[in-house]
């Protein structure tokens, strides 16, 4: 069986260092807030080009205080509208529902799965203080329109970049290219720790400030609390796991580049739709998503004959029972790609052979129509 994702593989990769990292914290006695935590956020900061990393306990939580920081500051209140793609993980759009901000929803571009630029401005309001961008399945969304459209009409631009570790943009990392940016580190991300961790970068000085004193109660000085605020920490293990991967991740990037290149160059079966890669750098293939409208046999055939795959997204967020208030929208593109979609295995441990394994299965489908 060829895995979707096989990260007892990728842990045996860097295995001496992470063992080495993980016991200096065993053995340091101290497990949150520590030296650990410093060294990641100042390496990540350093690899994405912020001022500031700030650790905590996962993506949605970043993405979530956020938000919640710019509320405390002033800057957005309860009500406000937050324009955030139709097309992506429900974490997006929960981290604005959460701070009683209001998402406003965009479909994307069939070309690029990501939000579409072109039909942005039409649903800006007065009551509009930030655009969401999400990197989906690892590819930029930034565009040079989205971020003209948050001059002209001084909104905040918040980047979710939980998939897309290492992707630029015209030589900028995404996490950089906005005010702020929420990233998660699960397990199966391109950069992942041993469970749940997140981070915040921004070059914002006050933002950074209330971030950090909100993800930890909503002090800023031990047992005085200027906020009403969460526990949400990146512990020290993590933090030591993380920068141990970090050293790696562009290596890792590389490999994955390699295996979607073999993808799109050998994939032939007309039933299949390929992603379109105009930009090499403003990818990193955190998920390699295919479409076709017999998704469910093909992801049937492929696990028959040895290949597991993993839907990304089978419910699209309107749809959710979660938001029964948006159940009766239709978001025709939204909606197709979440009928058609199918990721296929990509990791930076995948061997040639296992991508021709797959290819080959891929390219012996013949679906009754």
């Amino acid at each position: 069986m060829i895995k979707f994702l096989d990260l007892q593989k990728i842990t045996q990769k860097y295995s001496d260092e992470i063992h080495e990292a993980v016991n200096r914290v065993v053995d340091s006695g101290w497990y949150l807030q520590g030296k650990e935590n410093e060294t990641f956020e100042m390496n990540y900061a350093q690899y994405i080009g912020t001022k500031y990393t700030i650790g905590c306990a996962n993506g949605l939580d970043a993405l979530i205080l956020i938000f919640r920081a710019y509320i405390e500051m002033g800057i957005m209140d309860p009500g406000d509208e937050v324009i955030v793609p139709a097309n992506t993980y429900i974490a997006s759009i929960l981290a604005i529902s959460e701070n009683g901000l209001k998402p406003v929803l965009v479909e994307p571009s069939f070309e690029t799965y990501q939000i579409d630029d072109s039909k942005i401005e039409e649903v800006i309001t007065a009551r509009t203080k930030a655009i969401l961008i999400v990197h989906l399945y690892g590819q930029c969304a930034y565009t040079d329109k989205i971020g003209e459209l948050c001059k002209k009409y001084n909104l905040k631009l918040v980047e979710d970049n939980a998939q897309a570790h290492g992707c630029k943009f015209n030589g900028r990392k995404t996490g950089s290219l906005g005010d702020a940016a929420g990233h998660s580190f699960y397990p199966g991300k391109n950069l992942g720790a041993f469970g749940d961790a997140g981070a915040v970068t921004t070059s914002d000085d006050e933002l950074a400030k209330a971030v950090r004193a909100m993800a930890n109660y909503g002090s800023q000085k031990k047992y005085v609390f200027k906020y009403c605020g969460r526990n949400s920490r990146l512990d020290e293990v993590q933090a030591a796991v993380l920068d141990v991967k970090l050293k790696h991740l562009d290596e890792d990037i590389a490999i994955r580049k390699k295996v979607a290149k073999y993808y799109i160059e050998h994939i032939t079966n007309p039933q299949i739709i390929l992603p379109i890669i105009k930009n090499w750098d403003a990818h990193v293939f955190h998920i390699f998503t295919i479409r076709t409208n017999k998704r469910d046999e093909l992801q049937k055939y492929l696990l028959d004959n040895g290949v597991q795959t993993i839907i990304h997204y089978p419910i699209p967020p309107h749809k959710q029972e979660c938001y029964k208030e948006w159940n009766h929208l239709t978001l025709s593109i939204t909606e197709k790609i979440h009928n058609e979609e199918l990721s296929l295995p990509m990791s930076p441990v995948m061997t040639e052979e296992e991508a021709k394994k797959v290819v080959e299965v891929i390219d012996n489908w013949k679906c009754e129509n």
